[in-house]
């Protein structure tokens, strides 16, 4: 393990950010609601993954296909997901987003961007494409992780 300061000042950063993500930070920043929790992140999800089964949001999610099956059917009961029978595979129902879900996923994004430009509000042009590059990297490594050492 590499004990090297600058991973452990990532590690404490990672965390940070989760406890203030936890605390509702964005909803406190907003003044109000903001769309969260785990039926916001299948409108995630199948934005970015569509077109998207029940099955590819379990495994998005990490969370078991009952589970994916009913925020799945809590978001289309919110008329925010629609679902469609796959044309390749009848027995296969693929996942899309309704106007009002892409609505709120572009709202959402518009916030979050707002909230990024406020905690780099005073950085340089530069420091914010090194950090939008880093970042991306970092976040990019998480999805190729595979379980062990």
């Amino acid at each position: 393990m590499d004990d090297s300061p600058e991973v452990a000042a990532i590690e404490r950063a990672m965390v940070a950010l989760r406890r203030s993500q936890r605390r509702r930070t964005l909803q406190r920043l907003r003044g109000g609601e903001v769309p969260r929790g785990a039926s916001f992140d299948v409108l995630d999800v199948i934005e970015a993954e569509a077109p998207v089964d029940v099955r590819g949001v379990a495994t998005s999610l990490s969370v078991d296909q009952p589970r994916a099956s009913k925020l799945v059917a809590q978001a289309v009961a919110d008329g925010l997901a629609r679902r469609e029978a796959d044309q390749a595979d009848g027995r296969r129902t693929l996942l899309f987003l309704t106007a009002d879900g892409q609505a709120m996923v572009d709202e959402a994004h518009r916030f979050r961007q707002s909230v990024v430009e406020r905690v780099t509000g005073d950085w340089t042009p530069d420091e914010r494409a090194e950090f939008a590059r880093l970042f991306a990297r970092f976040a990019d490594g998480f999805t190729r992780l595979k379980p062990g050492p």
